[in-house]
């Protein structure tokens, strides 16, 4: 088993994961922002995530060949939502239009706290193959060393 590719595997996914969360509290932080009339509101983010392929090290070893590719999860960026504003009517706010609607920005805060919980369990579950990669790194040393 290549132990180190697991650690690898699971750092990736514990960034991505943390790219996640971090985008969504963004979003949540701006989620009763409003904008002056003419302007543009804030718009929610999303990451956009690709797999790449990255070769192993056993792999490089074998007669200079690439057979076996470690898949990666990697951000591939940050792409904003295309929706209309929240339209609220509040006549008396400092940002209402003309027939007295203020614009908020376009975030839905129950997806958000759900891409959040999201996040949150998978991060908690890279961290868990990680270290039962290291426990069975470990007991390999160990079990290697008695004899």
């Amino acid at each position: 088993m290549d132990y180190q590719a697991a650690s690898i595997i699971g750092a990736a996914g514990m960034a991505v994961q943390k790219m996640h969360a971090d985008i969504s509290a963004m979003n949540l932080a701006n989620a009763g922002s409003t904008r002056p009339p003419g302007a543009l509101p804030y718009r929610a983010a999303r990451v956009v995530v690709q797999t790449v392929a990255v070769p192993s090290f056993g792999s490089l070893m074998q007669s200079g060949q690439l057979s076996g590719r470690l898949m990666l999860p990697q951000v591939a960026g940050i792409v904003t939502v295309d929706s209309t504003p929240r339209m609220m009517h509040e006549p008396g706010h400092p940002h209402a239009d003309e027939r007295g609607f203020v614009a908020y920005a376009n975030v839905d805060t129950l997806s958000e706290m759900v891409t959040i919980m999201n996040a949150t369990r998978a991060y908690e579950a890279n961290i868990a193959g990680m270290s039962a990669t290291r426990a069975m790194a470990l007991k390999a040393l160990e079990i290697g060393g008695q004899r």
